[in-house]
């Protein structure tokens, strides 16, 4: 079994709590000045380090949610209520599933 290690990189806290982000790890997440990143606490402690805004400009979903705004707007006689048995049926459907959105698909997944 071939175990492969991940780059490693590390860097100072400043007085003030801040930090310089790494040249590899600035690289690797696609990171330019300004950009925001994201932290997530992992139940283990470990902390995974994301670009923040990955999905927020996607200008697709953007588009596709003006589509939509505009639609309600225009045509809110559309509009339909769920019923109980079809919210009932979804909830028994992913009672039992597990999600975690900020864990990165595997290659089978994609």
């Amino acid at each position: 079994m071939t175990v492969i290690l991940a780059p490693c990189s590390e860097s100072t806290l400043t007085d003030r709590y801040q930090t310089t982000i790494p040249d590899p790890i600035r690289k690797a997440l696609g990171l330019n000045k300004r950009d925001k990143i994201f932290y997530t606490i992992e139940p283990d402690g470990r902390v995974v380090i994301s670009r923040a805004d990955q999905t927020e400009n996607d200008p697709i979903i953007g588009q596709f949610l003006n589509f939509l705004a505009q639609d309600i707007e225009k045509n809110p006689q559309h509009l339909q209520a769920l019923n109980s048995d079809l919210v009932n049926r979804v909830q028994a459907l992913v009672a039992d599933v597990e999600l975690n959105l900020d864990v990165p698909l595997s290659d089978e997944d994609e």
